[in-house]
């Protein structure tokens, strides 16, 4: 169950940057599932060649926000609808994420020979060196500094721009900027959660990233349907959006320890987020149906 915290909290970083796309620019960007292998193959590789573990999860970072502006620029540039400007980034990024890693299918970091800011092996530690601790910092530290960001004038122009992009453009808000700003941003976050989850489980693959699109959207909607009617605050809907992501794993460690193949756990990713996404339209139902019986009732 630790572990399931730990990667949980992890995962819930990479969801806060979906959830900024998908909720606060109302944009599906599928280059998240590359974009989760772009940013540890960075990290990890310059950690390799001797990089300082802070400055090689800063370039990660920007690594993943170059991705987030080349989607950007083939929505906004180039006409693409955004879920195929995701998909050819993220395709690109495939390739691209190989040549990183010296064209080799993943790459190993050891926690005994480099300064690791996750490790699982101190899961079930007391300290600090916890990664369940030392991501939860993390997790603070970006909620708070994404809560600051979009109160700032930038910020509410990237917010309007999602919740109506016509009324933005009237208002003089350039949304082709917005929407290449938050695309960067969000991808940023994602590779920042790459790169704690390489560091994290001591290596990183190319298809780490793999329906990565998935759990993200996976986390926002259970926070939704969970916390969507009690936290109404944005900071607090972030943080709905990483206890999302660690309902999601503790629902996976439970199916896991109930005997499930892990071959099937793709199949069910795709079902948790169906029936996540199935509730409101249920209670919806449920809600007309109790309606009409209390209406013939009164009659």
């Amino acid at each position: 169950m630790p572990g399931a915290i730990a990667q949980g909290l992890i995962w819930g970083i990479m969801a806060i940057g979906v959830y900024i796309t998908y909720k606060v620019l109302d944009l599906a960007d599928l280059t998240v599932d590359g974009t989760m292998a772009t940013g540890g193959a960075v990290c990890v590789m310059l950690m390799l060649n001797g990089t300082n573990v802070w400055v090689a999860l800063l370039c990660a970072i920007f690594a993943g926000m170059l991705a987030g502006l080349v989607t950007g620029l083939f929505h906004t540039a180039m006409g693409i609808p955004p879920i195929l400007s995701g998909i050819l980034t993220q395709l690109s990024l495939y390739s691209i994420n190989l040549a990183i890693m010296d064209f080799k299918a993943n790459q190993g970091i050891s926690v005994t020979k480099y300064n690791l800011i996750v490790s699982q092996r101190n899961v079930r530690s007391l300290s600090i060196s916890n990664p369940i601790f030392t991501t939860l910092i993390i997790l603070i530290i970006v909620i708070a500094a994404l809560y600051w960001f979009f109160g700032t004038e930038i910020g509410c122009s990237l917010r309007a721009t999602g919740a109506n992009e016509a009324m933005s453009r009237a208002q003089g808000i350039n949304t082709n900027i917005a929407k290449i700003l938050g695309l960067m941003i969000s991808n940023g976050i994602v590779a920042l959660s790459s790169a704690l989850l390489a560091h994290y489980q001591g290596f990183v693959d190319v298809n780490m990233g793999r329906g990565a699109i998935v759990i993200g959207l996976a986390a926002v909607i259970i926070s939704d349907v969970l916390f969507g009617k009690i936290f109404r605050n944005f900071a607090l809907k972030l943080t709905a959006v990483a206890i999302g992501a660690v309902i999601y794993y503790i629902v996976i460690q439970i199916v896991l320890w109930l005997g499930l193949n892990t071959n099937l756990l793709k199949l069910l990713s795709a079902l948790i987020v169906a029936v996540f996404l199935a509730i409101p339209f249920w209670k919806e139902k449920l809600a007309i149906a109790n309606a009409g019986k209390g209406g013939k009732g009164n009659a």
